[in-house]
């Protein structure tokens, strides 16, 4: 029996070797020779500091700055929760938006959902809509939006509130991906956040289209997917050319 398991023995131990550490070993320093960039993470260095990796999508929510479509991983744009919510096209929740009562038995926002999404969407970048109850309606006593309130109207079955955009608005901008780490946005949701940041970095819109144009990436091989704008490789070329004092 041991002469039978001898051999077998010795190529566990021989492919051990060859595939848990040469090959590994090798595809490595190959990699890093060719495509160093590539192999350390794309990562992005601003004076000497990493601030992201190109392939990450991470969270912008200032004014001066393009923002990154939703993320539903962890508590967005965590690389260990990498994840979508899973809701289909006809789920209510994924529309409409869910809430739910917290330890201290106070109500808040479960689930925001695509309706809430696009009403953040025109005010924070100006878009023309209309609404069937005033929104003046669902604002607290600091004048912000109450986000609780909205959901329920919302969701309201008898006469739920109707909000309807003046312009299309980008899929991307109100959607979240599969991954919940993509970091980019299509064309269309770069220029729905143009006239804002320009107005933000006391630029005008021309000055800084050419940027989206250089931080754009085209259809892999050409034809797979759509052109997009990388959010990340974007906001640090206008930090380096329009410096917001």
């Amino acid at each position: 029996m041991l002469k039978e398991l001898g051999p077998g023995f010795r190529l566990m131990i021989v492919f051990t070797v060859l595939t848990g550490f040469l090959y590994p070993a090798a595809i490595t320093g190959v990699a890093a020779l060719l495509f160093p960039k590539q192999a350390s993470g794309s990562l992005l260095t601003v004076n000497g500091k990493v601030v992201g990796s190109s392939l990450i999508g991470q969270s912008f929510s200032n004014a001066e700055y393009f923002h990154p479509r939703p993320s539903l991983a962890g508590n967005g744009y965590d690389a260990s929760a990498s994840s979508g919510s899973n809701l289909g096209p006809s789920s209510a929740k994924l529309i409409h938006g869910t809430t739910k009562i917290d330890d201290k038995g106070k109500e808040i926002v479960d689930f925001d959902g695509i309706s809430l999404r696009i009403v953040h969407y025109c005010l924070d970048n100006g878009i023309a809509y209309d609404s069937s109850v005033s929104l003046d309606k669902f604002r607290n006593d600091k004048g912000d939006l109450d986000d609780v309130k909205l959901i329920k109207a919302f969701n309201d079955e008898k006469t739920p509130l109707v909000f309807t955009p003046k312009l299309p608005i980008p899929a991307d901008a109100v959607t979240a991906s599969a991954s919940g780490l993509d970091p980019h946005i299509s064309l269309a949701a770069a220029q729905t956040q143009l006239s804002r940041v320009a107005q933000a970095r006391g630029v005008s819109p021309d000055q800084i289209r050419s940027l989206i144009a250089s931080n754009t990436a085209g259809a892999n091989f050409g034809i797979l997917g759509e052109p997009g704008v990388n959010v990340l490789t974007l906001n640090v070329a206008l930090d380096d050319h329009f410096p917001k004092e």
